[in-house]
């Protein structure tokens, strides 16, 4: 959530089955939007993000919702304390199959590992696991397109729509 327009969370949220209430995607939606002032924050916080080329390619909300979620993107990777990456479809590598993850390394360098899947969640605070999920990070990171050449393949996308 913390990449995603409003309008594209709105139209993500409203696609889960079974049918959220219109409170719970108001709820989600704000909480979303709120946790998006990380990037303002001082001093900035330095975030890294790696993400396959089909979620960048999915029309969720129609291409015009698409369209405002890839310029957004743009804007975002932009920020000199954001390193954003496109992992290609056709990588033949991808160390992120077990799905979407976030480490969070406070300034004491303590490490948490955040999931979520179907509707589940899981914070991993041990400091092994956490170390592991850091470790797979730096392996998907070496195995996606650089920043700059990301920022060139989402405008590319872009051009395409």
């Amino acid at each position: 959530g913390l990449l995603q327009t409003e309008e594209y969370m709105r139209a993500l949220l409203a696609m889960r089955r079974p049918v959220l209430d219109p409170e719970t995607i108001e709820q989600r939606v704000t909480a979303r939007l709120a946790r998006q002032e990380i990037f303002d924050r001082r001093p900035a916080p330095l975030l890294s993000f790696v993400m396959c080329e089909s979620v960048l390619r999915r029309r969720f909300g129609g291409k015009e919702v698409l369209r405002g979620q890839l310029e957004q993107l743009l804007l975002v990777g932009q920020r000199r304390n954001v390193e954003l990456q496109v992992l290609p479809l056709d990588s033949e590598d991808n160390a992120g199959v077990d799905g979407p993850f976030t480490v969070v390394t406070r300034d004491d360098g303590k490490r948490f590992v955040y999931a979520e899947a179907q509707g589940s969640s899981a914070l991993e605070t041990d400091p092994k696991g956490a170390a592991l999920a850091a470790a797979r990070y730096g392996i998907i990171r070496s195995q996606a397109l650089i920043p700059r050449e990301s920022l060139a393949f989402i405008e590319k996308l872009l051009g395409e729509l």
